[in-house]
């Protein structure tokens, strides 16, 4: 007896030492109100008309057509000459299932199914577009489409526009069909909505990274560094130097050479090799020196005077001599 109370009283103690069992309450289902879907509704019940600019979502392509989600009662049809001005573009690969698009119903069909235009929604919204892109001066990349008298013609947002042989490059482009097929980089110089005119610029976007390059060249530059460089201009108030790169300093008749000359062709003329020294690089321009380039400052006479007062002593035999004394004789430049 005392040993069935004892296992009793044993199993009792392990019940008691376990952890309690604690219920999992099932999570609620979270069903969503008819209001959370309400705009949704309104809009899918929302009643199109021609004209109306539609946003949707390309959701087939064939080879004639794009059929377009409209999150309405009914899908929407871009027909094939209805996508695009551009001559260039393909259906197969200018557009994607997913992609978002704007356009403009043209009909609705017996069946029920919108007939929409691509072309005619850019002719309103492209507008705009091209109007904020000119105000915000937005570099946009282009390929040329056709060389025409004057320049060439490209697409930008599905509007035809004109780039002048002038704005094609830095220089004037004698040959503007060697540009048919290439990718530039262009900013929006006029736009008239009204006269349906778009012109276009590669020149001012390359001049923008030109000047770009050389601040940067410049920055590069030390006051101080002696180079070597090519006359390329004589003026009355000095001579501008080529030193490389693309840069030019000028070279003040004051510091052409040491003796007081009237005119800068006294002892230059164009395209002759100079060693110059940089004298100053301030608000993008160079001041340059010849007669600097071939003056010594006091620390490098103060260096040739050891020098020459060490020579024909052994190391550790040179006397210590004064700054004055290894001076004396040398024509100092003045202050």
């Amino acid at each position: 007896m005392d040993t069935e109370n004892n296992a009793i009283s044993s199993a009792t103690t392990e019940e008691e030492g376990k952890a309690p069992v604690t219920a999992v309450e099932p999570v609620p289902e979270v069903i969503p109100s008819m209001d959370e879907f309400k705009d949704e509704i309104d809009h899918s019940f929302r009643r199109l008309k021609e004209g109306d600019i539609v946003n949707g979502t390309v959701i087939g392509v064939s080879d004639s057509a794009v059929t377009v989600d409209l999150n309405s009662y009914s899908e929407g049809v871009i027909p094939l000459e209805e996508l695009s001005n551009d001559p260039r573009f393909s259906i197969k690969s200018d557009i994607a299932i997913g992609e978002k698009i704007s356009a403009t119903i043209i009909k609705e069909t017996k069946d029920g199914v919108f007939v929409l235009s691509l072309k005619a929604a850019d002719d309103v919204l492209a507008w705009d577009k091209l109007e904020e892109t000119k105000r915000e001066e937005t570099v946009e990349k282009i390929k040329v489409a056709e060389a025409v008298k004057g320049g060439v013609t490209t697409y930008l947002y599905g509007i035809r526009a004109f780039i002048p042989a002038s704005q094609l490059a830095l220089s004037y482009v004698e040959d503007t069909s060697t540009y048919v097929g290439k990718e530039l980089d262009v900013i929006v110089t006029e736009v008239d909505r009204e006269k349906k005119k778009l012109v276009l610029s590669a020149k001012s976007v390359l001049r923008e990274k030109a000047a770009a390059d050389r601040r940067s060249r410049i920055g590069r530059l030390q006051t101080g560094l002696v180079t070597t460089g090519t006359v390329e201009k004589i003026t009355p108030f000095g001579a501008f130097v080529n030193i490389g790169e693309d840069l030019s300093g000028l070279v003040h008749i004051s510091q052409v050479c040491s003796k007081r000359i009237k005119s800068v062709n006294e002892v230059l003329k164009e395209g002759d090799e100079v060693t110059v020294k940089i004298l100053d690089v301030k608000d993008g321009k160079i001041s340059l020196s010849i007669k600097a380039a071939y003056e010594k400052d006091e620390s490098e006479i103060y260096e040739d005077a050891v020098d020459d007062a060490a020579e024909g002593y052994s190391d550790g035999d040179a006397p210590t001599t004064s700054l004055a004394s290894l001076l004396k004789g040398f024509d100092l430049p003045n202050e």
